[in-house]
């Protein structure tokens, strides 16, 4: 069968699906992988046939408009929220209308819109896949009838938003039944001369099942089909340095730049030369990712730390104890691969949900960023070092990740979902 794959412009959310593409495309299917052509290069990169769609504009006009960093923008959507008399009818509506208006919409501009639906028409694929932000994926398995699956890279709170704002929506009278997803949708398939979704409107904005590669306790309770997948660690090309084919003499911890982010969003409440030197003289090796710009705001490095440029995580982390990090999916997943035991500052998107959901299940510690200062991360360090049942959470989410199949043993799956959800052409 033919499996369009399809991902915005951004590296890490293109890396959860390349294990996937290679699987099918190892299995004899013919796999191409639209995407802006700002990760063409991140797509061939990675052994897959790439074909451009739309062009840059949209994407780098939001980051323009935004300065850069979409992060602040976030702080309102608040994911880990689940207390009921905090989810209003305001609150939902606004979680959507921001999602639609910041990241959807220019995510999925008019020229990536038209050209993802002229392939799809001329390719004709089978099945086509997406990345949970690409709903130009979705749009095109739409225009030409084929199945369509969208694939996770973390909880899916995407999908939880919709499904509180649709029960919330039902409640409310007719004439306030305001839905900024559908409209802007709506107006898209208006745009493309295709027909309207109609009661078909949530299994297109949740594709008609899910690929969820995350561990099955930390998966959300939601409706609609989901497909267990096993993660496989992708994020470009690896070496392995030299270092790492020696056992370390004493626990390592490692502790990715994804903490330094707290002296971009919080320069007044802890610095990362703070962090480091907390831990600079427990027993440990620590092994903390800088880049040349932040190595030159240290002023001191102990002398328990590695600093390396890049390491990939899915080399380093079996080596590790522990790992200190901002709930990025990638790493979060690597880890529970990896059974290492987490203490994630989680910050935005869906790490805060994460970092709970891991402190729930025994699995991490989850430190709120207002709260990070050098004491609390070296108390969380010891604790995770003489705690063994952290690390029994973690073994135990490790294990429910392996026991879910593989990408190659997922293939058979989709071929039959495939069939049997396409439409007659």
């Amino acid at each position: 069968m033919r499996v369009l794959i399809t991902s915005i412009a951004h590296n890490t959310h293109y890396y959860h699906l390349v294990p996937l593409a290679w699987a099918l495309k190892s299995a004899g299917h013919e796999v191409r992988v639209a995407g802006q052509p700002r990760i063409n290069d991140i797509i061939t990169g990675s052994g897959q046939t790439a074909v451009p769609v739309g062009d840059d504009n949209d994407l780098m006009e939001l980051l323009t408009e935004i300065g850069g960093d979409i992060a602040p923008y976030q702080e309102g959507l608040d994911f880990a929220e689940d207390r009921p008399e905090a989810l209003t009818w305001e609150h939902l509506l606004g979680q959507q209308t921001v999602l639609t208006s910041l990241c959807f919409a220019p995510l999925n501009g008019e020229s990536t819109m038209d050209d993802i639906v002229a392939l799809a028409r001329s390719w004709q694929p089978d099945l086509v896949i997406w990345e949970t932000f690409t709903y130009a994926g979705a749009v095109a398995a739409h225009a030409v009838g084929a199945a369509h699956a969208r694939l996770l890279w973390g909880p899916d709170v995407i999908g939880q938003a919709r499904e509180r704002f649709v029960d919330a929506k039902a409640q409310q009278a007719p004439e306030h039944r305001e839905d900024p997803m559908a409209e802007w949708l709506g107006w898209t398939l208006e745009r493309l001369g295709l027909p309207a979704a109609g009661d078909g409107l949530e299994e297109l904005l949740n594709g008609q099942w899910v690929i969820d590669p995350g561990a099955e306790s930390l998966r959300l309770d939601l409706r609609g089909p989901t497909l267990p997948m096993r993660f496989v660690p992708y994020n470009g090309p690896a070496v392995v340095p030299g270092w790492l084919s020696e056992e370390p003499r004493r626990p390592r911890v490692c502790l990715t730049q994804g903490v330094s982010r707290r002296e971009t969003h919080g320069k007044d409440i802890v610095r990362f030369q703070d962090l480091l030197t907390a831990l600079g003289d427990l027993d440990i090796e620590i092994v903390a990712t800088l880049d040349s710009a932040q190595r030159e705001n240290l002023t001191e490095v102990p002398g328990n730390v590695r600093i390396v440029d890049f390491v990939s995580m899915d080399v380093l982390l079996p080596s590790c104890a522990a790992i200190i990090h901002h709930g990025g999916a990638g790493t979060s997943a690597t880890a529970l691969l990896h059974g290492v035991p987490q203490i994630v500052i989680g910050a935005h998107w869906d790490a805060p949900l994460m970092a709970r959901l891991l402190d729930d299940q025994g699995a991490g510690i989850s430190i709120r960023p207002e709260d990070l200062d050098a004491a609390t991360l070296r108390a969380a360090v010891e604790r995770v070092l003489t705690d063994p049942s952290l690390q029994q959470g973690a073994d135990r989410l490790r294990d429910e990740i392996r026991s879910a199949p593989t990408p190659a043993e997922l293939v058979p799956a989709l071929e039959r979902l495939a069939r049997s959800h396409q439409r007659s052409r």
